[in-house]
């Protein structure tokens, strides 16, 4: 197992610096995608939950598995867990997570359907993460050949800093800081282009904004104002692309245990169009909740702004 754990953290080495195959103008109108929603349980699980933008939204599955993957209780947040097949009825499973103040490479090979023995491989990347409240990914890959260009790790501290990394190879290097985002509750991303990142993100009060961030240095974010009121009680964001040019986001209350999702429109400021969709009809009481994709050359990046 000891092994087998060492060469998953080998092989999603190399997923995650690109060296394996990469990955209207309404809001979405006929809504023909999906989310596959994934959530850490209390008990150290994977979660996979599939959403479909129908009006109210419908739940294609639920399932729990691998289990016992990390000690219980430990997991505080995550970034996107990536999948990617790696063989007969095997794929491999990966990315990043905190358990308790440690931010950890994670990963393990399981079959289609969740079966995996014994715990999930972890590699410490660093400590000191209980100051922060979220932690996102962005890897952009273009061109016939999806070659890859970049990696950038993102976090949002409690003190209102937003910090961005560069990845090479395996380390991460020249960190970026801007100050500023101290109402910021969280923010999840919906963009990635060769020039910039853009993510949505909800305020303490309530509003909605779209924060672009040019991949040149010193960071300079743009901030654009999409709605000014009724967001705030959203713990969590998840979001998908949705057609050619939309998002669908889910925005998840922990305090009352509930999901809706909205189908949003490519951001435009306040033009952006938010269509509601409703509540998702299963109770989300998990601690940690994160966006599953698959990182294949079709699988199409966010395009959301």
């Amino acid at each position: 197992m000891y092994r087998r754990g060492m060469a998953c953290i080998a092989a999603l080495g190399l997923l995650t610096t690109g060296l394996l195959p990469a990955p209207a103008a309404h809001a979405a109108a006929a809504y023909k995608c999906s989310m596959q929603l994934g959530a850490v349980t209390a008990g150290g699980d994977h979660r996979g939950l599939g959403i479909s933008a129908t009006s109210p939204p419908t739940l294609l599955g639920d399932t729990v598995g691998p289990r016992d993957l990390y000690p219980d209780g430990l997991a505080t947040f995550s970034g996107a867990m990536a999948t990617q097949p790696m063989g007969p009825g095997e794929e491999l499973r990966g990315g990043w997570l905190v358990l308790r103040s440690s931010l950890y490479l994670t990963g393990y090979i399981t079959g289609s359907t969740g079966e995996q023995a014994g715990p999930a491989a972890l590699k410490r990347i660093s400590g000191d993460w209980q100051g922060y409240t979220a932690f996102q990914t962005s890897r952009y890959y273009e061109g016939p050949a999806y070659r890859h260009l970049r990696m950038n790790q993102y976090a949002l501290r409690y003190d209102g800093v937003l910090v961005r990394w560069t990845v090479q190879g395996t380390t991460w290097v020249d960190p970026q800081m801007v100050a500023g985002f101290s109402s910021v509750k969280t923010m999840t991303l919906i963009s990635q282009s060769r020039s910039y990142d853009t993510f949505l993100a909800n305020t303490q009060l309530g509003a909605l904004y779209t924060i672009r961030i040019p991949t040149t240095s010193p960071m300079a974010p743009v901030v654009k104002p999409v709605r000014s009121t009724s967001w705030q009680r959203f713990d969590t964001l998840v979001a998908e692309r949705c057609g050619a040019n939309g998002t669908l986001l889910l925005g998840i209350d922990q305090d009352t245990h509930t999901g809706r999702l909205y189908a949003i429109s490519h951001a435009d400021g306040t033009d952006t169009v938010i269509d509601s969709l409703g509540e998702v009809p299963l109770e989300l009481s998990d601690p940690v909740y994160f966006r599953w994709y698959r990182d294949t050359p079709q699988t199409p990046r966010l395009n959301g702004d």
